[in-house]
């Protein structure tokens, strides 16, 4: 928590509904990362010429979230990528419209074509995968507004530029029982959709941290001080700083 600024709550309004997501992630980027401003977001134009190319017509989620902070790199794009509007595309099956790449090619994020309609659709995530037909679209969140929530988060704790306040950890049950028992679990979902043993999200003193399936967490303080704070209750094989 930052003065002013409760992240729990916040979020908790912010898995509600597209309004709540936009203002968490107002409120997040204005307390943990530098506020939101005109021309943080793209142009109508940009969004109508998009869907002019691609022959669709964008889901509002989608619309509102690229309107706002779809230009803030800092928010999007730090490990893995949002695309611009001028790069959307529809995949080759034609199941899927594409927005967002992991940052070697990996996987893709999508929403199905058939859900274009729908104000706040599902979004599905597909493995690139060397046996292509072996590759599925895959349930990732239930809303877009959940997933550019999660995006803004994820992106918060890979900050490559500020690596003296991000770290890695590679977790076993013991770690993660540490953090289990001294961190605060946020009220966001466990994801992928559907998978028993997923990404949650926890928040420390002034330590924002992602533990996915027991296997690794990611962390990202305020100040240096604030993530050795983390390190030293969590002793482990961390990335940057062995304890």
């Amino acid at each position: 928590m930052t003065q002013g600024f409760d992240l729990v709550a916040s979020l908790a309004r912010g898995v509600d509904g597209r309004s709540g997501a936009w203002n968490f992630i107002q409120d997040f980027a204005a307390h943990w990362v530098r506020g939101l401003e005109d021309g943080d977001g793209w142009a109508e134009a940009d969004l109508l010429a998009a869907e002019q190319r691609l022959g669709v017509q964008l889901p509002t989620a989608l619309r509102e979230a690229y309107l706002l902070f779809g230009r803030r790199q800092d928010l999007t794009s730090n490990h893995d990528m949002l695309l611009d509007p001028a790069e959307l595309y529809v995949d080759d099956a034609r199941e899927a419209l594409v927005f967002r790449h992991e940052n070697q090619g990996a996987a893709s994020w999508g929403i199905l074509l058939n859900s274009l309609q729908d104000g706040d659709p599902a979004v599905f995530m597909r493995l690139d995968l060397a046996d292509k037909s072996a590759e599925r679209w895959e349930p990732w969140l239930e809303r877009l507004s959940l997933c550019f929530v999660e995006i803004v988060l994820s992106e918060f704790v890979q900050v490559q530029a500020d690596e003296e306040l991000c770290d890695f950890l590679d977790a076993d049950d013991d770690s993660v029982e540490v953090l289990e028992g001294n961190a605060v679990r946020l009220p966001f979902p466990a994801y992928p959709a559907g998978e028993e043993n997923g990404s949650r999200w926890f928040l420390g003193q002034d330590v924002l941290l992602r533990e996915d399936a027991g296997v690794a967490v990611l962390a990202r303080g305020r100040t240096t001080a604030d993530l050795d704070r983390v390190r030293d209750l969590i002793p482990g094989d961390w990335l940057n700083d062995y304890r």
